[in-house]
């Protein structure tokens, strides 16, 4: 007997399965929050020097930018005097007008759609604009880091702990962030949120999927992954009515405290109850699941003897024994672990630079950002239906490829053609919403049962480095403004690249060990020659 067939006497589609889907879904709206959170609580409003004295007007305080606005970062050392053709200064000796100077005295900010935040409150503009940048970097840091922490941590002390845990370590990092009295803290406490973050989907995804029967996964997978979606439209709802940065961080924290008092009613892992040792508690959350669907007999006539028997072997069959390292001890795994890793790597590299660079288009913040969670509700659909008919492999090659296409083509379209500029935009974020939707299916089915565990971690690891990496890019832009698009394009074009090398899997059967994808090769070989000789033969 199979766990399945265990889940169906104890009851596989009842009110316990729609209940803990849904308690587990439902932190999801707010994991989409925390990761976008610094769209709003670090945006950079309007800004100029406080002048110098004795200055009697902006025109005569602070020199003209390059776009024809008071500069940001410079004020003149002696203000001009107004004269009837305009500010001069004729009172100063020789070789003193003009003088400019940096902001001494501090900024003046717009504040009428931010009241505050953390580049208003520590002066994070001119020479220290990068710290932004560093701090949502460092926040994917942890969610690096916690994967792998939190990882291990869960196949040791159980799925259920690890989740409970984390829904309150990130309450407590998420709110110590919003009390911060530097940018320092502020930092740290934001990269602890991100590991707890890790903890969270990795327990989450576990817990939803072996409590429901194998036909609903995909369902259950897609409400959860909207779930996400949606909560992109939670944000800018937020944002617009709570204009203080502290006051938002402490919002969005809050309901995990709210999630750590309930996460005790979910059920632990069965399967790792059982391989652990503690098969009683494995039996007890059997029993108490039948009970709560009606079927408390069934669950009575659970036995030690039969999980043991037969759970525990059907685990054991199944148990990855295998480093890390078997990814790249041959040719195919070779080709097939570095293609992907290129893959995720473009896909979260890309995906992260267009969801927090939405200020950068100069259109309403809270507007764009709902259009931009929007964009991935068809955005999904598509791929789903281009996955079924048109292959995995140009799916994700064409996701990519379009993707880096729109963001290069936004270099050379002037900055006051705002809708060209912003339609760019969000094509190239629905075309890497798809290419992370077809990625997880994609990626699942190239590696074999034995270390399929294995292939999806390395790829998860690829992409949280990509996200990682996508705001330092920014910098670049102090040497010419239009290096980051250009990186930010060629990326995901060299992802989109890399994944027309790799091995077809529509309508083909999932391989289980080292053998059945070697058998597989060849014909992967023909399949890889036939759509590239053509492309070389038309050059």
């Amino acid at each position: 007997m199979t766990f399945s067939e265990i889940l169906e006497r104890v009851g596989s589609l009842g009110p316990f399965q729609i209940l803990h889907v849904l308690l587990l879904s439902f932190p999801v709206f707010f994991m989409a929050s925390h990761n976008l959170l610094q769209i709003f609580t670090a945006a950079t409003p309007t800004h100029h020097c406080v002048p110098a004295h004795n200055a009697s007007s902006l025109a005569s305080a602070l020199p003209i930018g390059p776009n024809g606005a008071p500069d940001r970062c410079l004020r003149f050392s002696h203000p001009l005097l107004d004269g009837p053709l305009g500010p001069s200064n004729t009172s100063l000796p020789n070789g003193t007008w003009g003088h400019t100077e940096p902001c001494l005295d501090g900024w003046i900010y717009d504040r009428s759609m931010f009241a505050s935040t953390i580049v208003t409150e520590w002066d994070l503009v001119c020479d220290f604009r990068q710290l932004k940048e560093m701090a949502q970097s460092m926040y994917m840091a942890g969610i690096l880091i916690g994967g792998i922490v939190f990882g291990s941590l869960s196949d040791r002390f159980g799925r259920k702990p690890i989740l409970t845990l984390s829904y309150l370590f990130l309450a407590i990092s998420g709110t110590c962030s919003a009390v911060s009295h530097n940018f320092l803290t502020y930092t740290i406490f934001r990269f602890l949120a991100g590991c707890s973050l890790s903890g969270i989907s990795l327990s989450t995804v576990i817990l939803c999927v072996e409590w429901v029967p194998t036909h609903i996964r995909a369902i259950q997978s897609t409400f959860t992954g909207y779930c996400y979606t949606f909560g992109q439209f939670l944000l800018p709802g937020l944002a617009y009515a709570i204009t203080e940065w502290r006051w938002l961080q402490f919002v969005v924290s809050t309901p995990f405290y709210v999630f750590f008092l309930y996460s005790w009613w979910v059920a632990e892992s069965v399967r790792w109850l059982v391989l652990s040792g503690k098969s009683p508690r494995a039996l007890k959350e059997l029993q108490r699941v039948a009970a709560f669907n009606g079927r408390k007999q069934e669950g009575d006539k659970l036995s030690l003897e039969e999980l043991k028997l037969n759970l525990h072997k059907e685990i054991s069959l199944s148990k990855n024994s295998y480093s890390a390292l078997v990814l790249f001890q041959n040719p195919i795994l070779r080709r097939i672990s570095c293609c992907s890793c290129l893959t995720w790597f473009a896909t979260g590299f890309a995906y992260y630079s267009l969801a927090m660079g939405v200020e950068d288009f100069g259109v309403n913040i809270y507007m764009l950002q709902i259009i931009f969670g929007g964009v991935d509700v068809p955005a999904k659909f598509v791929s789903v239906i281009c996955l079924s008919y048109v292959g995995r492999r140009i799916t994700q090659g064409a996701c990519l490829l379009l993707a880096g296409t729109a963001i290069l083509a936004n270099i050379f379209v002037p900055s006051d053609m705002q809708i060209i500029r912003t339609g760019l935009a969000v094509f190239g974020k629905g075309c890497l919403s798809s290419s992370f939707n077809c990625l997880f299916l994609y990626t699942s089915e190239l590696y074999p049962t034995v270390i399929r565990q294995r292939g999806m971690g390395l790829g998860n690891l690829c992409t949280r480095v990509g996200s990682m990496i996508a705001p330092l890019v920014k910098i670049t832009g102090e040497m010419m403004p239009f290096i980051p698009a250009l990186i930010y394009g060629v990326i995901p074009i060299l992802g989109g690249i890399a994944a027309f090398f790799l091995p077809e899997t529509l309508n083909t059967a999932l391989p289980e060990t080292m053998e059945d994808l070697e058998r597989r090769h060849p014909q992967d070989i023909l399949s890889l020659a036939s759509l590239v000789l053509p492309v070389l033969s038309g050059i």
